[in-house]
């Protein structure tokens, strides 16, 4: 998969619940391995406050067509 593809996928929490976007991707600059994710939330009332979280690679499940999280807790 190639960095610019996972840009703007679906974010799915355990509960296969969206949570919103990937709006950014962090990665390694020695090794160039992808380290975070950067999440912006969807929904009205996260508009209203703080609605980016990075996300640690290791809290995530599986990448396809959707970014799965490992549990609800994640995000």
């Amino acid at each position: 998969m190639r960095m610019n593809e996972l840009i703007n996928k679906e974010v799915l929490d355990g509960n296969v619940c969206v949570v919103g976007k990937v709006s950014e991707i962090i990665f390694d600059e020695d090794t160039f391995e992808i380290t975070d994710i950067v999440v912006k939330k969807s929904g009205l009332s996260e508009q209203f406050r703080d609605s980016e979280n990075v996300i640690p690679l290791d809290l995530v499940k599986v990448i396809g067509d959707k970014v799965l999280l490992k549990s609800d807790d994640d995000i």
